[in-house]
């Protein structure tokens, strides 16, 4: 079968999301999980754009081994530079550079001719292949660009060096049998086409990009671009493991591989969606809760009669409840250790004894510890930075009544050390604990967003808040789990504040490059 290779763009692309805000060790932890999850090609991010950006995709580029890293570029010098500083010490280093295309970007964005876009692109294809073994070249809005000035750029651009050839849908407006047909077009008439990969990045806008992704694989594609549960721009990205499944159940038709180890994408959703605060929606695809749900009565007795009477994937094939609960209160230190290492966790000592002190905590709360719960002690362990001092709820307590004014007291740890405790009132608890918060934290916080959901089942499940802030100007996302949502949400508020804290010591530390 043809290989088709998978570029996954979930910690650039994906994390250009509105309200998604990753900060370094919440990438690398990705980076780690998309490398077990086998892609071929990791996008780390934007170095040139900021200090934080720069620090992840280096770090990257450092612990990822079994994945080529890249970064993305614009076609100039100075964001060519950053990818190669960032990117160097990679096992394969590799570059994305891009220019727009299309007739109504280069007269209003770039302001530049056709002539003067071509000038440009080859110099930066140019320089970087005087860097770059691996140098990738993007169509910008490539859908909407006239075919023949595509067929003259790539042409250019090819021999200038390029090794990869990107023709996105930026706005998502193709149909897939358009993009079939462009990629073929193109793959017909480029001067040695047969020399370079040619690769989709598709947009969601009109509910398209998987649709559109698979069409330009069928027409000659030999890489797809996308994201661990679509998250992107606008209305998201061509979902990974969409494309995935889709070219595993469908072998027979597409007859392509992708080298993808299946069974880790339940997890790696599990683990994007967490991190990111993007909820899955029940009905989703491959990943989504309700995928594998069976409420009609007809639909029940034909799967407890054969599964493959409705299933036309495995719940087994993408790792859905593949591990076993082996843990409780009575577990050891030992045991812990070895579930977190089976589960793809890397936690130093400090932080595993950490996790295992709150896994101790809540099992002698729970009736069961699920496979949630411990995803989300150990994510918060694995994630946490150990060397900037940081807010620390100590306790709060709430009043509540309905014919009394919800009142919160806090008590908290500044990272001075400090120990600050006051109360205020609100119209309910959670703003009750949140006026509260504000006024012992120095800054000013406004709430953009925040909402509460379960992890797991039954009545003593953790809850998990997510909450979306601005913070001194800077916006930024929290989230933390508790048995109690009021617990939960304080976390959560400190969380989003110590975010920002952390990404203002990176700062200060890592010189724009």
């Amino acid at each position: 079968m043809r290989k088709i290779d998978i570029f996954d763009t979930t910690l650039r692309d994906g994390e250009q999301s509105a309200g998604i805000n990753l900060n370094t060790a919440e990438k690398i932890e990705i980076a780690k999980q998309l490398e077990r999850l086998g892609v071929t090609i990791i996008e780390a991010g934007f170095p040139a754009s900021s200090p934080g950006d720069f620090e992840a995709v280096n770090l990257i580029a450092k612990t990822v081994k079994n994945s080529i890293v890249t970064g993305l570029a614009r076609a100039v010098k100075g964001d060519i530079d950053a990818v190669w500083e960032a990117i160097k010490v990679a096992e394969q280093p590799h570059v994305h550079t891009f220019i727009a295309t299309s007739p109504i970007h280069m007269e209003y964005k770039l302001k530049k001719t056709p002539d003067q876009v071509i000038e440009q692109a080859v110099e930066a294809v140019k320089y970087a292949k005087s860097k770059f073994s691996l140098v990738e070249f993007s169509c910008e809005d490539g859908f909407r660009s006239d075919q023949d000035f595509l067929v003259r750029i790539i042409n250019e651009v090819i021999k200038a060096g390029a090794t990869t050839i990107n023709v996105p849908d930026t706005v998502g407006y193709a149909s897939p049998e358009e993009y079939g047909a462009l990629f073929r077009f193109l793959r017909e008439n480029c001067t040695g086409a047969d020399n370079v990969k040619f690769s989709a990045h598709c947009h969601d806008d009109l509910g398209m990009a998987v649709a559109n992704s698979i069409a330009a694989v069928q027409n000659g594609a030999d890489q797809v671009e996308c994201t661990i549960n679509g998250i992107g721009e606008r209305a998201g990205n061509a979902a990974l493991e969409e494309l995935g499944v889709a070219f595993h159940i469908r072998k027979d038709n597409y007859g392509v591989e992708t080298g993808l180890n299946l069974k880790e994408i339940k997890r790696t959703s599990q683990l994007v969606s967490r991190l990111t605060g993007v909820v899955i929606q029940p009905n989703k695809a491959v990943v989504g809760k309700n995928a594998f749900a069976h409420e009609s009565g007809i639909h029940q007795d034909g799967v407890l009669k054969n599964p493959e009477t409705y299933e036309i994937i495995s719940p087994a094939l993408i790792g859905e409840g593949e591990v076993p609960l082996v843990l409780g209160k009575h577990s050891g230190r030992a045991a812990f250790r070895d579930r977190a290492e089976k589960m793809g966790f890397d936690l130093s000592d400090d932080k595993l004894n950490k996790a295992f002190g709150e896994f101790k905590k809540l099992a002698d709360r729970k009736k069961e510890v699920t496979e949630e719960d411990l995803v989300t002690l150990l994510t918060e362990q694995q994630v946490s930075v150990e060397d900037v001092p940081l807010f620390e709820l100590k306790s709060v307590q709430v009043q509540y009544g309905t014919e009394n004014i919800p009142t919160a007291t806090a008590s908290i740890i500044t990272p001075e050390g400090e120990t600050k405790t006051l109360a205020s009132t609100g119209s309910g608890s959670v703003e009750a604990i949140f006026n509260t918060l504000a006024q012992l934290v120095t800054g000013e916080v406004n709430i953009l967003d925040y909402r509460v959901k379960s992890v797991g089942k039954g009545e003593d499940a953790l809850g998990e808040a997510v909450i979306n802030l601005s913070y001194n100007g800077f916006q930024v996302t929290g989230r933390d789990a508790a048995q109690d949502v009021l617990e939960a949400s304080a976390k959560a508020y400190l969380n989003a504040i110590n975010r920002q804290l952390i990404q203002e010591s990176i700062r200060a530390r890592q010189p724009i490059h």
